[in-house]
């Protein structure tokens, strides 16, 4: 059984993915490193949410609703061509995998550090964290899947286009991912029955590295996040 939030949780929660949507939305119209900034805001949203499909899919919808918005947006007050209003679209949906990634690589060296100082979390946290990871990559081209529908025109193809390019290509998060889940199924085989009460909770644990990321604290998440040519498309 997972705890039910309290109802200022969840009003914080959905608070947070508004002003989320909202920020997406603005940079959209007016940022300029546009999958840095998207990145960044999503790293730490993610830090201040729970892992769980349902908190990760309202974080991911709010991301591509200022996205989408923003661009078409943009569309509609701009005089230049198409294209160029458009390449922050795809440089988004590249900062929020980036960021997706950047959970799964903190969830690793959350892991790691705990295995280094012979600390061990519950089988159930473990199972938790490890049905929550396998989700993501499908909860990703969901989302996108449902942002392309409820777009229009060139940001609805452009959309499309980018969820072709993933599933053909690979997505950063993705790739992590692999190395996430095979690092937790090493603590899962080492990991007793009797060890249900850890010393510290691995969510709590993981969200606190995702804050130290978020505040440019913790380089080493975001250098084993480097985004290669494979799962990026090429500009230019």
């Amino acid at each position: 059984m997972q705890n039910v939030p309290g109802s200022e949780n969840v009003h914080a929660a959905i608070e947070d993915t508004s002003t989320l949507e909202a920020e997406v939305r603005s940079r959209m119209t007016q940022g300029e490193n546009i999958e840095q900034e998207v990145r960044d805001l999503t790293v730490k949203a993610l830090s201040r949410q729970g892992h769980d499909q349902d908190s990760l899919r309202h974080v991911m919808g709010a991301v591509l609703k200022g996205v989408r918005e923003g661009a078409q947006q943009k569309l509609q007050s701009s005089s230049i061509q198409a294209q160029t209003t458009l390449s922050p679209v795809r440089d988004a949906v590249a900062g929020l995998d980036s960021a997706l990634a950047q959970l799964a690589a903190a969830s690793k060296l959350t892991l790691e550090e705990a295995a280094g100082r012979a600390q061990t979390f519950s089988k159930e946290e473990l199972t938790r964290l490890r049905a929550n990871l396998e989700s993501i990559e499908n909860l990703f081209f969901e989302t996108l899947q449902e942002s392309a529908s409820a777009a229009q025109d060139l940001v609805e193809v452009t959309l499309r286009d980018i969820i072709l390019h993933a599933k053909r290509n690979g997505t950063a998060v993705g790739s992590q991912l692999k190395d996430a889940l095979e690092a937790l199924n090493h603590q899962l085989k080492s990991t007793t029955y009797s060890q249900l009460e850890a010393g510290i909770h691995l969510t709590q644990a993981i969200t606190d590295t995702l804050r130290q990321a978020a505040a440019n604290v913790l380089t080493e998440v975001a250098e084993r996040v480097k985004p290669s040519d494979k799962t990026r498309g090429h500009h230019g």
